[in-house]
């Protein structure tokens, strides 16, 4: 009850900041990133896109993937039109994050640029109110908001050690994630994928979404623990933006769900205030050393309980890493999971520039 009313309120915790605080007050103690290069996926619309505006007027050079290179073009004008001297730094690459493959050819462009790596915010987010499958065979929703991101940061990690430790400055990732993981009822995250990806249980769309924002909080807890492993100065931490009716939520447009949001309108959040933990993690010094944590309105929170568990959060990385291997025609195998995995030659509709 009185974590709601803070909230109602905009309290401020211990970081200084509230549920009310915006991107711009997250950062203002960080107006110079100009030494500082990101990468942001879904920055296109939404969070993500305010997140790469308040970055770019902070300085920082911003390299944008997006599944439509169109959609990346016209954002990346909206960035230049309000930061005109970030025009060489604002880099637009093809990237579809529901494909391995297409993972692997951004991450193999990217570094073909030279560019250093200081900071990775996982950000893109995929509501699928139908059962698909990825040309690798995996779950839609978890292939998109998850699996493309874990694959992402496991070819990048090495980059970004490298980055911290020939500038000093500690690399982070953000993986942003949802208060909705808390809705996956049931103590096995892998189980349910196998379930569901075989149709041995209805797949619910709702659920999906829950577990996708689960796995990326025990993403961040194991990947916090192998970034230790490597001595990198790299942190890791994962965010809870808040409820904000972005595209994703438009897209569920109908008199049940926008009565709803009319209803529940006193604790929506704008977008600039929704991105405003996502930069707070990113860039602001309070946040120096501190990794494998969860954030809420730019102050530590608790996941769930499940989102708290070591041991499935070493089961979800063994798993992702299995199924996210490099092979083609061949057989994946996790735990009693399995799945043809395809590699694609070429991403649909894509095309480099």
């Amino acid at each position: 009850m009185l974590t709601s009313l803070r909230y109602l309120a905009g309290t401020a915790g211990a970081s200084g900041f509230g549920s009310r605080a915006t991107a711009e007050d997250a950062t203002a103690a960080c107006s110079d990133l100009r030494h500082i290069t990101a990468i942001i996926t879904g920055a296109t619309s939404g969070i993500g896109a305010e997140t790469a505006r308040v970055l770019a007027k902070r300085g920082a050079r911003l390299v944008l993937p997006a599944r439509s290179l169109k959609a990346a073009a016209e954002a990346r004008a909206r960035l230049l039109a309000e930061c005109p001297a970030a025009a060489g730094d604002v880099v637009v690459m093809p990237l579809d994050l529901s494909s391995l493959a297409s993972v692997r050819r951004f991450v193999a462009r990217f570094l073909a640029l030279g560019l250093p790596l200081n900071l990775l915010i996982n950000n893109a987010g995929k509501f699928a109110d139908r059962f698909a499958l990825s040309d690798d065979g995996v779950e839609m929703t978890f292939a998109t908001n998850y699996l493309g991101h874990f694959l992402l940061t496991k070819l990048l990690m090495e980059k970004m050690a490298e980055t911290a430790a020939a500038t000093d400055v500690e690399g982070r990732i953000v993986n942003v994630s949802s208060t909705i993981h808390s809705w996956f009822a049931g103590d096995d995250a892998v189980g349910y994928i196998d379930a569901v990806t075989r149709r041995k249980i209805p797949y619910d769309p709702t659920r999906a979404y829950a577990l996708s924002k689960l796995a990326n909080v025990l993403h961040t807890r194991a990947l916090a623990d192998r970034l230790k492993e490597m001595k990198a100065n790299v942190t890791a931490n994962c965010v809870h933006p808040g409820i904000v009716r972005t595209r994703l939520i438009r897209e569920r447009d109908g008199l049940v769900t926008n009565t709803v949001f009319f209803l529940a309108s006193k604790l929506l959040k704008t977008i600039p205030q929704a991105a405003a933990t996502t930069c707070y993690v990113a860039v602001h010094p309070a946040v120096a050393g501190v990794s494998g944590k969860y954030f809420a309105d730019c102050n530590e929170a608790s996941p769930s309980r499940l989102g708290s568990n070591a041991d499935e959060a070493a089961k979800l990385w063994r798993f992702s890493d299995e199924v996210a291997a490099e092979e083609k025609e061949e057989s994946v195998h996790a735990g009693s999971f399995r799945l043809q995995v395809q590699s694609s030659n070429a991403d649909r509709g894509l095309a480099f520039a």
